[in-house]
């Protein structure tokens, strides 16, 4: 999946993500694996489906348009954060250091995809039955006032896995790999089908593609 620059000896790659809109069913899996990966409190959700209607009543439809962040090349975000906490990994991978977040919301502002979360305060799903083992451990992750966002799953990655959302949708509309090798399943995938990030107009060189978008 990756490809090595002989000269600087270094990984030269671009993680990237497929989305076919035509097999995505909206059944909300990505997000509940998305939640379940990240332990993510209550009222924070890293990954979202928007939900569209298209045609006129009797013949209309109900469209989905999953949301991960979409690891903008050229990013708002990072430009527009004061201290520099959220940074670019190898690979292309933007994060957010939250030790050094300091929680002025200015990124989830500069964000044209709605793809960062504040995390006004640290709760549970269900306020009035005890704290989970599982939200207990999971919630000393996060901090109050910090901004959150999906990361393709960072820590699979680095084990060699897929994102969450990618190995759990049922439809199979997903497709993760490397977009500097043109001969890697996504980047083949985004030829066949003709896939375009999303409001490509926008200039922030995503790096989510959507087929039928």
């Amino acid at each position: 999946m990756c490809k090595t620059d002989q000269k600087r000896r270094i990984v030269v790659m671009r993680y990237g993500m497929l989305i076919d809109l035509t097999k995505c069913v909206g059944c909300n899996a990505c997000t509940v694996a998305c939640r379940n990966h990240n332990g993510t409190p209550s009222g924070v959700s890293l990954h979202k489906i928007m939900k569209y209607e298209v045609g006129r009543f009797p013949h209309s439809k109900m469209k989905f348009l999953p949301m991960p962040c979409m690891q903008c090349d050229n990013a708002p975000c990072e430009k527009a954060c004061p201290i520099g906490a959220t940074v670019k990994r190898p690979g292309g991978i933007v994060e957010v250091l939250a030790d050094q977040c300091m929680g002025c919301r200015g990124c989830v502002t500069a964000c044209p995809y709605d793809s960062r979360q504040f995390v006004w305060e640290i709760k549970n799903y269900y306020e009035q039955a005890p704290v989970t083992l599982f939200e207990k451990k999971r919630h000393k992750e996060y901090q109050q006032g910090t901004v959150v966002k999906c990361t393709f799953c960072l820590n699979r990655l680095q084990e060699g896995l897929d994102p969450a959302c990618v190995t759990t949708c049922p439809s199979q509309c997903r497709v993760f790999g490397d977009l500097d090798d043109p001969s890697s399943d996504l980047s083949k995938a985004i030829a066949a089908g003709n896939a375009r990030p999303f409001r490509e107009d926008l200039e922030t060189s995503p790096s989510v593609y959507y087929i039928n978008g």
